[in-house]
């Protein structure tokens, strides 16, 4: 098994990856503008029902079908015996009703006999305990023997549908989550990751600091996955944490590209190969992969939660599809929502009705921030099992569509009439270039903070959103990005709590300044390297002659209490988080603390270097009114225009069309020309409104 897990992680770690990804193109054609899809389980329905659910999805105007991700069961019922009689019907009468096909390989939910002959397959939690079936997601990626099944059920699969003209794509897995093990297979294949990264155990006794409670280790035998339910939250390591869940993200980006060989070994040259992530996705880094083609996600943004306004929890959580559509676009240049929620769900802290046309605004955000595909999860609401609660596109009887499948045909009646507006080669306005933004973000920045974050008030995930609700507010196109992103592309760049830094990265921070780039950094960035350790200097001491400033130290307060800032003799309240400046002589400090013993210190400040700015905004406030009014002021400085749009109101540009979705409990009137051509919905924007139109 050690021979074998070792290849496994080798082929990962040191190999080259030389495959050149498709191009988008011959994915979505540009005039399609989108493609829309419906996930159908052949296997939950009486064979006899197929027919008539297939020909109902076409009627209603879906131009896909997503078939068998979880249907390993029936693929192989007894192990080697393999039965695709069954799929190979329901892939006839797609090709019948006119419909396109994206096949899934299987690898998230395996067949009981696997269980009962092959315990190892299955992962174990925190207390050594192995998962079962049951659910989804729960094998040992690392084991040998449940990879030897996966690549022979891929193989079977993409052999029999591969040249299949009517598939158009491949989702691996499902919602792929990175999850923790602890099993023999995956220690060992852990052991093997850190021989590869540090070489020696010196290294990693060095960089892990194990001298702290004689946690040295004398061979890398003795190493062990650091386990917080059995050492407890506070007594692990944070260096050997950090280094596990990079480790977890290797090896499940390793394990989607170990199936995406496999497919392009067999399938057309014209297929896409993807996969679904969920829109928040804390454990696996899709951008760690490298033989998809790009990635997808999965949008449920009500769950039971307030959101905005008075009826905010009908209109769901408006940052799910806001940051999810642009990140995960960052992977492979392109991206769509392969899961959209198609009303109340069943697993929610409370499940409501949505408020009629809800949907249909979900997918017009998706379609308005660039998405190229929108796939509903799922067809039929299913009367059994463990989502009996979960809506469907068509209610229980099987025949009648739900709200949200209404929505949804409304949607693809729409995006029928956009198609014959679209003029090719559309250059996005100038007025829009001037104020182009990028975010940058990074999933091992989310690890470390999230890990020690220092106050329960600190809202790690949603804190570089909050960013992008802003730009979004001033009418800013924004992307999400990666360090490997050309930084000249955008005139604004933005690096919210960026705690992990090197000199390569400040080094590219400045080259992007000094030729005139605009960024912004904020609280908790450069607070320590690549490895977790705070520097042996300042807090945040590399990004110190960058800033025109030192942090001298940092401050929280409990929620009921309030620290004040003054900027332009206007104030704000803040309790998260705040750092205290000292600027150098030729640094601009734009607002100070007003309260507190250390009434006066510069709170945010700005330095001017070469041609741009680089401004440190050192608090962290609620409502986000400083931080929204110092990038007004960078944006307006710079001579970009901005607008004013309220909380959940956003406006998109794309393929020579404006739209804009409405999330608040409010009507918005829209200020648009009055020679506007308005093609989808009104000037007085609803909530759950949606309106395109072109100028």
């Amino acid at each position: 098994m050690k021979k074998y897990v070792l290849l496994i992680i080798m082929a990962f770690m040191l190999s080259v990856f030389n495959l050149k990804a498709q191009s988008l193109d011959q994915f979505f054609p540009e005039e399609k503008l989108i493609t829309t899809g419906m996930y159908y389980y052949p296997e939950h329905w009486d064979e006899k029902q197929w027919e008539r659910d297939i020909k109902r999805i076409a009627d209603m105007g879906y131009e896909f079908v997503h078939l068998a991700e979880f249907a390993w069961f029936k693929m192989e019922p007894v192990e080697g015996n393999f039965d695709f009689t069954w799929l190979d019907n329901v892939v006839a009468l797609c090709t019948e009703n006119n419909l396109k096909i994206v096949m899934c390989t299987p690898s998230a939910t395996t067949p009981a006999w696997m269980r009962i002959n092959y315990p190892e397959t299955f992962r174990m939690d925190g207390n050594y305990i192995r998962g079962e079936n049951g659910t989804r997601g729960l094998n040992s990626l690392t084991n040998p023997k449940y990879r030897e099944f996966v690549k022979i059920i891929v193989t079977k699969l993409a052999g029999r549908y591969g040249q299949n003209a009517n598939v158009i794509g491949w989702q691996i897995d499902n919602e792929p989550p990175a999850l923790e093990d602890y099993s023999p297979s995956s220690q060992e294949a852990f052991r093997i990751w850190l021989k590869n990264k540090y070489k020696s155990i010196d290294a990693l006794n060095m960089t892990w600091g194990t001298a702290f409670w004689s946690q040295r280790f004398n061979s890398f035998d003795e190493v062990i996955i650091p386990n917080t339910s059995l050492v407890g939250l506070w007594g692990n390591n944070p260096h050997a944490l950090l280094d596990f869940k990079r480790y977890l993200a290797d090896t499940q980006a390793e394990f989607l590209d170990f199936q995406a060989e496999i497919l392009r070994e067999h399938i057309l040259d014209n297929q896409f190969i993807t996969t679904n992530y969920t829109a928040k996705c804390t454990g696996s880094d899709p951008r760690r992969t490298e033989k998809l083609d790009f990635a997808t996600y999965t949008a449920y943004p009500n769950y039971g939660s307030d959101n905005i306004g008075e009826i905010g929890f009908r209109l769901g959580d408006s940052k799910v599809i806001l940051f999810a559509s642009e990140y995960y676009k960052s992977v492979g240049g392109a991206t769509g929502v392969m899961e959209m929620q198609p009303g109340p769900v069943n697993w929610g802290g409370y499940n409501p009705l949505l408020l009629p046309g809800t949907v249909h605004m979900w997918l017009y955000h998706s379609f308005a921030a660039g998405g190229k595909l929108a796939c509903s999860y799922r067809f039929r609401q299913i009367n059994y099992s463990s989502e009996q609660y979960h809506s469907g596109i068509m209610e229980p009887d099987g025949v009648t569509p739900s709200p949200g499948g209404e929505d949804y045909m409304q949607f693809m009646k729409e995006i029928n009439e956009l198609r014959k507006h679209y003029k090719s080669d559309q250059k996005m306005p100038d007025e829009l270039a001037n104020k182009s933004t990028a975010i940058l973000w990074n999933l091992e920045n989310y690890w470390t903070i999230d890990r020690q974050k220092l106050t329960y008030q600190w809202d790690t995930w949603n804190y570089p959103i909050d960013f992008l609700e802003i730009t979004k507010s001033l009418g800013a196109p924004t992307d999400v990005i990666s360090e490997e992103t050309d930084f000249s592309k955008y005139k604004f760049l933005i690096a919210p709590a960026y705690d992990l830094v090197d000199s390569d990265l400040i080094n590219k921070w400045r080259d992007y300044v000094s030729n005139g780039g605009h960024l912004i950094l904020t609280c908790r960035t450069a607070t320590k390297n690549r490895d977790a350790r705070i520097w042996e200097g300042d807090w945040a001491a590399p990004i110190s002659e960058l800033i025109g400033a030192t942090v001298e130290s940092k401050d929280m307060l409990s929620n009921n209490k309030n620290g004040d800032v003054v900027m332009k003799n206007s104030h704000y309240n803040w309790n998260n988080w705040a750092e205290l400046l000292n600027p150098d002589t030729d640094t601009e400090v734009l607002a100070v603390h007003n309260n507190q013993f250390y009434k006066g210190k510069a709170a945010v400040v700005q330095n001017k270097i070469g041609k741009g700015t680089v401004t440190y905004i050192g608090v962290s406030t609620d409502n986000l009114k400083l931080e929204k009014d110092i990038l007004k002021d960078i944006y307006s400085a710079s001579g970009a225009s901005i607008m004013d749009y309220p909380q959940g109101v956003y406006v998109y540009w794309r393929d020579g069309f404006y739209i804009a979705v409405n999330y608040s409990s409010d009507t918005y009137s829209m200020n648009i020309s009055e020679s506007a051509n308005i093609v989808v919905g009104e000037r007085e924007l609803i909530p759950a409104g949606v309106l395109v139109w072109t100028e």
